[in-house]
């Protein structure tokens, strides 16, 4: 049984508002929000000063298992989620085997329910060859389906438009279509255009004129034909690019049928800074230029992105080095999202509400998650407890990942984490990991969809 705490006197951020309030926590739920509650036995936790936030819900992460261990495990990667104030996440389904079954499903499930230290969610895959299965998605745990229009890692890709169009003919309607979108062919003929011209040995710095503004701009319109063809529910990953944006409606999230997630690197990081990270930041989506970024910013408070989220993908330390062809893509970030998002905020890029909405609001409505995502009474106690007077320096010799490095090495970012709760137990304490193995399985609600 969780214990019973009293958060007395934080600046509680939740539902576009920032007010003292005083929180109190029992059988692993918020009881009441409000000021001079009474303790009843509770422990007291003095917070003045302090901010309280939502836990994290981080819609894109890859924890790499089962297969892929050498670069992480859930309990690893889950573990370095809390610390960083990210209490729930969504796992995607390029490990090996991928998640395109429903035992491979049930199979991440019960691993994460040994092993995660936050809570948990998963993904199917969408191959081509599974529409079947993925008719019956609504009736499964899942907490939506991917479709890779562009190559990553794995081998998940579904480029052909035939094979594209049963797979939106079959999602179940209420299920959310997360959907990676780069058009693979022009990647190709690009990367071969640019070998035949530079040779074999390409700098870092052509990742995003080989992975270019019109591959994802031209995979984002097919996904949303698509959707609106077949009436999906359309999720697109980690925008890189000004020019999709026009994509997108401002409004109501519940009005919206096509949503968008940005990413914190694609926000953090320009094509400038390939000259000194090199492989360290190549991803797919790449890095794009200081324009790209500055209008994605714009993007996350005018309404146009709906979710802020990491796209943590990590590899080892090797594996980012050497010919640009052979360096994996991907940067691990949950540990630090939040106090990035932080950072935003005390460079007047963000408020404090927004990352409470884009963060924790948004993608427990967005993916119908039940009961988590506010601080509101009824909610389960996920919840961050932070000082944002301090200063967190980022350091390799201190990184939870399994990987060991981050590309925020002896970055000085906004904010320290004093304090976290998952499921209303206490598993963060002063930098420390207090619990773990103590995540608990996302619910869905979709009665509400059609």
């Amino acid at each position: 049984m969780a214990a019973s705490y009293l958060l007395r006197g934080a600046q509680v951020v939740s539902d576009g508002v920032q007010r003292q309030a005083d929180v109190k926590i029992a059988e692993g739920r918020i009881k009441q929000v409000g000021t001079d509650l009474a303790a009843n036995g509770a422990k007291t936790i003095d917070c003045a000063g302090l901010h309280l936030l939502p836990g994290l819900i981080d819609d894109q992460v890859h924890f790499r298992e089962p297969g892929l261990e050498h670069k992480a495990t859930i309990a690893s990667e889950s573990a370095a989620a809390v610390r960083g104030g990210v209490t729930s996440f969504l796992e995607m389904p390029n490990t090996s085997p991928a998640t395109i079954t429903a035992e491979a499903l049930d199979s991440k499930l019960a691993q994460a329910a040994r092993t995660s230290c936050a809570n948990y969610g998963f993904y199917l895959g969408a191959t081509g060859e599974n529409c079947q299965m993925l008719r019956r998605a609504a009736q499964m745990p899942a907490c939506g389906i991917k479709v890779f229009l562009g190559s990553s890692t794995g081998d998940l890709l579904v480029a052909d438009e035939e094979k594209l169009e049963k797979v939106f003919a079959a999602i179940p309607a209420g299920m959310v279509l997360a959907a990676h979108c780069e058009d693979d062919e022009r990647i190709r003929t690009r990367l071969a255009a640019h070998i035949a011209e530079h040779g074999e040995q390409l700098p870092m710095s052509l990742h995003p004129q080989i992975r270019d503004h019109e591959s994802c701009l031209a995979a984002s319109r097919l996904a949303i034909r698509l959707a609106k063809k077949h009436r999906v529910r359309l999720h697109i990953l980690h925008l890189t690019t000004a020019a999709e944006l026009d994509l997108f409606a401002t409004g109501s999230l519940a009005d919206k049928m096509i949503t968008g997630e940005a990413c914190v690197h694609h926000l953090w990081f320009c094509d400038q800074d390939y000259a000194r990270l090199g492989g360290l930041i190549k991803c797919n989506p790449a890095i794009k230029t200081d324009a790209d970024r500055r209008a994605l910013r714009a993007a996350l408070t005018g309404g146009q992105i709906d979710v802020l989220a990491t796209d943590h993908a990590p590899h080892l330390l090797a594996e980012k080095q050497g010919n640009y062809k052979d360096i994996a893509a991907g940067l691990p970030l949950v540990e630090h999202s939040l106090l990035m998002m932080l950072s935003l905020v005390r460079a007047g890029v963000l408020e404090l509400t927004d990352v409470a909405r884009l963060a924790a609001h948004n993608p427990a409505a967005l993916f119908d998650i039940k009961e988590r995502g506010h601080i509101r009474p009824g909610c389960f106690a996920d919840l961050v407890l932070v000082d944002l007077q301090a200063q967190t320096t980022v350091s390799n010799r201190d990184i939870h990942y399994k990987c060991g490095w981050s590309p925020l090495d002896q970055v000085q970012l906004a904010g320290r984490i004093e304090a976290v709760w998952v499921s209303g137990r206490l598993a963060v304490s002063g930098g420390e990991l207090a619990e773990d193995g103590i995540g608990l399985p996302l619910q869905y609600d979709r009665s509400g969809r059609s």
